[in-house]
């Protein structure tokens, strides 16, 4: 008989965690052998344990699940990374494919797709939510993007600052009718209409350098 694949499951909210272990407790083909709350609990549960797949929460403290996913793949053990998570932005999707993560599941899977993506990740053939794969091949249809010059990029983290725009010529040393100038260019270019949509695009996209901070 086949040995039964080892698994750790790494989610910051015990609730959650507990689920997908009780989720997958029942499955022979699957043993999991620990759990983790952050990813550098992960990353030594892997360095020790050396799991066939890690199944890794996207957003967790201390250590989120894509640096977790880079310093487990940087390890000899040949542990594969399936991310499990809720989030489905196209900037969650990159940053985790780009970090080497073999697949990319959402928290609403079944319990017999969670099974048959942990042993098709296993076998190192890529594995993605339909809503993701979805997103993905949208974006790569998308036209080229024209990304947002140096001062675009300042006016638009002012704008996620809260900032009017006298109060954004002000902090950058330019006059307002400049300011409307590099928003109605930062418009055309993310295809938007108000400052709201071209915050919330922007960050989808990874165009902005972190998220907006309240006022």
């Amino acid at each position: 008989m086949t040995e039964p694949l080892r698994v750790i499951v790494v989610d910051d909210h015990p609730v959650m965690r507990a689920g997908v272990v009780a989720l997958l407790a029942s499955e022979p083909t699957l043993a999991i052998i620990g759990e983790a709350a952050d990813g550098r609990e992960a990353v030594e549960l892997v360095e020790r344990l050396a799991p066939d797949v890690a199944l890794v929460d996207l957003r967790m403290p201390v250590m989120d699940g894509v640096a977790a996913t880079t310093s487990i793949l940087a390890l000899p053990t040949g542990t594969r990374v399936l991310i499990l998570t809720t989030y489905d932005t196209d900037t969650d999707i990159e940053r985790a494919v780009e970090a080497g993560a073999i697949g990319y599941l959402l928290k609403d899977a079944t319990r017999e797709q969670l099974v048959a993506a942990v042993h098709a990740a296993a076998r190192g053939e890529t594995v993605l939510a339909p809503r993701v794969a979805e997103r993905l091949v949208a974006r790569m249809r998308r036209p080229t993007e024209t990304p947002l010059t140096a001062r675009e990029a300042d006016v638009l983290n002012a704008v996620a600052d809260g900032l009017s725009n006298a109060e954004i010529g002000e902090r950058l040393f330019i006059a307002e009718a400049t300011v409307k100038t590099h928003l109605l260019r930062v418009f055309a270019k993310l295809d938007v209409s108000d400052r709201t949509h071209a915050v919330v695009v922007a960050l989808d996209r990874g165009l902005l350098t972190r998220p907006p901070r309240p006022r």
